[in-house]
């Protein structure tokens, strides 16, 4: 332990077993919906008395729940050299026996992580975790945990999002007040009909008065993007607490908490929000005020620590060793070369337990390289979302530096569009790619603590999954280059026709640069044409986005659809719309741009057009006689 503690600079979160699943309870009560099980890829030392330890704790938990009114529980064993530690919660509003019917299943689900170091099962009952060192003080998950999102509006149960979030929020604010940091409550809101929403706030009895607030302040984030999307339930879960709402009744209404008292500030008759009642504007103006006190608040947030994470949050990203990884790929042969970049070249790696991952060796000799490396990596491999390439690791050896990554076996986008996988996507997958694309960006921009921007979005740099979901590679690896080098001709960090002009020509950056850069993947994705592909529509020397302004303007935009892909015309509509958004991505100047989280909206919008006005781009540094250069 003091070993890994003295390393602890080096730990940094693992991409690990993630399972959703949003299937109907089996019974109203207990909940045994499981939403989320999470595995620790670390085994267990010395199996067969971790098992047992795990077992007797288990047991004990059991027997403490099973007392009347018990709703919380800890056991830990320390036996034969191993450790357990075991933590359960139920919901305050369930039965004593629907709660240990709740534990039942969840550690009966939990079982097929015995053999490993840590885990946690979340039911909407109910919670289990389990760690081979304490967790008992911890409050959130590393990086941001959207909230888990259930059924969009339907009718007769059309909510306001302003009267969800203010309800939210108060509920938030209460809940760490109450004895035993649990409350239920419901409140009416407005939309086209009246309706009824319910919520439930509940932390770890563990966690002090404070650590409770702090938790739930991120939870509540995460929930109210749920609420501010039409959807008539949700979830938030992190590491000490968890909130729910919905406008289906999950609890009695004789087991509602009375939180206004908990609202007021030094006993006045101020409240935070209008429990009960119609939110109006001034709701509004305090669900802004809150939002902007959080986002203040999360951006001076550091990791903690105070205390170790436990497996399944955080472990030490692997530290390969040069000679394993030398071996892993022939001597980094040809064979093994997945592709060359403008940071290096990326090779297979398979060791001898069979694992497959991709080996990136990074293109940099200046003296400052090695000292940011580990920094940057520390940074990097704390960013988990499924649309971004994860980072399993590094290593350093005198002067190479090399990074340890996820393996995609289906390679990069342009293979799909243009290369010898041509005219195999269909629109429906086509689609899901431009999504998540978008979806990762808004992750970088806006989703973690510090704001990154990738400055060399295109095809190439989209990788695809078994299912063919995208994973954006080379995020946050412009931060290895010297200022005064690049991998292109020109002195900045990108690609020519993907890179916004603001960028190529006055050195100006920002988050629109990717959106800039996002648009014209999206072309790239309809047409199946590369951006610098020339002679588009017969004897034209357009290059892509300039030919997709001229159709557009002429209502023709329909023509730039990829000739392989064969689409109905409801699916033609949808075309229509997304080619509408890329270009609106791609307008001068920059802040006529969407940010990434409004394209992920628009994207995700059932309306049939984009609602903004589109104003053609000057785009002189497309014209091919002011050659400046490509990667």
């Amino acid at each position: 332990m003091t070993r890994w503690w003295s390393f602890r600079w080096r730990m940094v979160v693992v991409a690990i077993v993630f399972v959703v699943f949003l299937t109907s309870p089996g019974r109203s009560q207990p909940q045994t919906n499981l939403l989320r099980q999470t595995c620790s890829p670390v085994n267990a030392t010395n199996i067969p008395n971790f098992f047992n330890n795990l077992n007797d704790t288990f047991r004990d938990i059991r027997r403490q729940l099973s007392n009347n009114n018990t709703y919380f529980a800890t056991s830990e064993l320390a036996r034969n050299s191993v450790t357990v530690y075991v933590m359960a919660q139920c919901r305050k509003y369930m039965s004593t026996r629907d709660c240990v019917s709740c534990f039942d299943f969840a550690a009966s689900s939990i079982r097929s992580c015995a053999t490993l170091s840590g885990a946690r099962s979340v039911l909407d009952g109910c919670f289990l975790r389990y760690e081979s060192i304490s967790f008992y003080t911890e409050t959130i998950l590393p990086g941001v945990n959207p909230g888990i999102c259930g059924n969009s509006t339907s009718s007769g149960r059309n909510v306001s999002k302003t009267a969800v979030d203010v309800f939210l929020s108060s509920l938030s604010i209460a809940t760490p007040k109450i004895n035993g940091l649990y409350a239920a409550a419901t409140t009416s809101v407005v939309g086209n009909d009246t309706s009824i929403a319910y919520a439930i706030a509940q932390c770890a009895e563990t966690l002090t008065t404070d650590e409770c607030k702090s938790c739930l302040e991120v939870a509540y984030a995460s929930i109210s993007i749920c609420a501010s999307n039409d959807v008539i339930d949700g979830r938030a879960i992190e590491s000490g607490c968890f909130m729910r709402y919905s406008t289906i009744p999950f609890f009695r209404s004789n087991q509602i908490t009375d939180i206004a008292p908990f609202l007021r500030d030094g006993g006045s008759s101020n409240k935070i929000a209008i429990i009960g009642g119609v939110v109006g504007v001034v709701g509004g103006l305090i669900v802004l005020l809150i939002v902007v006190l959080w986002w203040y608040c999360r951006s001076k947030r550091t990791m903690p620590g105070g205390s170790l994470y436990g497996a399944t949050e955080l472990q030490g990203s692997k530290d390969y060793n040069y000679n394993d990884l030398k071996k892993a790929t022939n001597d980094f042969g040809d064979e093994n070369k997945l592709g060359e970049g403008g940071f290096g070249d990326v090779y297979k790696a398979t060791f001898d337990d069979e694992k497959v991952v991709a080996v990136k060796k990074l293109k940099v000799r200046h003296a400052g390289a090695k000292i940011g490396f580990e920094n940057e990596i520390q940074l990097i491999s704390q960013i988990r979302h499924r649309n971004l390439l994860g980072l399993l690791g590094w290593c350093i050896d005198g002067s190479n530096l090399l990074l340890v990554l996820e393996y995609m076996p289906n390679g990069s986008l342009d293979r799909f569009l243009w290369g010898e996988r041509k005219g195999t996507l269909s629109w429906k997958i086509r689609y899901d790619i431009i999504l998540g694309i978008a979806r990762g960006l808004a992750h970088l921009h806006k989703e973690v603590h510090v704001r990154i921007v990738h400055r060399d979005i295109k095809s190439s740099n989209i990788l695809l999954d078994d299912a063919l979901q995208p994973k954006i590679a080379d995020f946050g690896f412009a931060r290895f280059q010297p200022e005064d080098q690049s991998h292109v001709i020109t002195k900045f960090v990108g690609t020519l026709g993907y890179t916004a002009p603001e960028y190529v020509r006055y050195g100006i950056l920002s988050d629109k640069v990717d959106t800039f850069s996002f648009g014209i993947v999206v072309l790239e994705i309809i047409s199946g044409q590369m951006c610098t592909s020339q002679n588009l529509d017969g004897p034209s020397t357009e290059f892509l986005l300039e030919h997709a302004w001229k159709l557009y303007e002429n209502q023709k935009v329909v023509m730039l659809v990829d000739e392989t892909m064969d689409i109905n015309p409801d699916e033609e509509k949808h075309v229509k719309k997304i080619i509408e958004i890329a270009l609106l991505c791609t307008q001068s100047p920059a802040s006529e741009r969407p940010a990434m989280s409004e394209v992920v909206l628009m994207l995700s919008s059932e309306q049939s057009s984009v609602e903004r006005h589109l104003t053609r781009p000057n785009l002189p540094y497309l014209n091919r006689r002011i050659h400046i250069g490509s990667s």
